[in-house]
C-alpha cells in the first residue's frame, strides 16, 4: 500500500511540473548564437589542448588586474570582502586550472564598477594568468604564455593534490 502511495505522489509531481513547462514565456532576451556560446563554454583539460590561440605576460597582466580585478580581490590578490585570495593561497594542480576559471568566470558582473561578465579576451586571460602565475612565485613577470608553454607549468600543489586522490 505504501508504494502505492508513493506512486500516486510521484505522478501528482510529475504532473506539476509538466504544467509549469507550459507556462507563457515573457519574450525577454535571445537565444546566444553558436558562437557566444563557445565563447564561454570552453572547458580546458590539464594537457590544454583546447586552449585558444594567444599570449600574455605578467606585466601586461598587473594594469588588467588593477583595472578587472583588484576590485574584488584586493590590489596585491589578497581578498577582499568575501573575495577569495589569490596570492599566497591554496593553488589549482594545473596551470590550465588557472586560465579556465578566469577564462569562463572573471570578471563577475559588478554594476557599480561596470564590469561585465565574461568581458576578457583570450591575450588577457593569459596576462592575467602569468600575473597570478608570477605573484605566487611559478613564472618570472616576463615569462611568456600561450597555449603551448601554459600546460608544460608544472605547479607547485600538483603532486601532492594528486597524491591524496590516487596515491602511488
Amino acid at each position: 500500500m505504501r508504494w502505492l502511495n508513493f506512486l500516486m505522489l510521484v505522478m501528482a509531481w510529475g504532473t506539476g511540473a509538466a504544467a509549469l513547462a507550459q507556462m507563457p514565456t515573457y519574450r525577454l532576451g535571445r537565444a546566444p548564437s553558436a558562437e557566444e556560446v563557445r565563447a564561454v563554454d570552453l572547458i580546458v583539460g590539464p594537457a590544454g589542448k583546447e586552449l585558444p590561440p594567444g599570449k600574455g605576460t605578467a606585466l601586461e597582466g598587473a594594469p588588467i588586474f588593477a583595472k578587472r580585478c583588484a576590485h574584488c580581490h584586493g590590489a596585491n590578490g589578497e581578498g577582499k570582502g568575501g573575495f577569495p585570495r589569490l596570492v599566497g593561497g591554496t593553488l589549482h594542480p594545473f596551470a590550465t586550472t588557472v586560465w579556465s576559471m578566469i577564462h569562463s568566470s572573471m570578471p563577475r558582473a559588478l554594476p557599480d564598477a561596470a564590469v561585465r561578465e565574461g568581458t576578457l579576451r583570450a591575450d588577457e586571460v593569459y596576462a592575467l594568468t602569468a600575473f597570478l602565475l608570477s605573484k605566487n612565485g611559478i613564472i618570472k613577470e616576463t615569462d611568456l604564455l600561450d597555449e603551448k608553454s601554459l600546460p608544460r607549468i608544472h605547479m607547485p600543489t600538483r603532486d601532492r593534490r594528486l597524491d591524496r586522490l590516487a596515491p602511488r
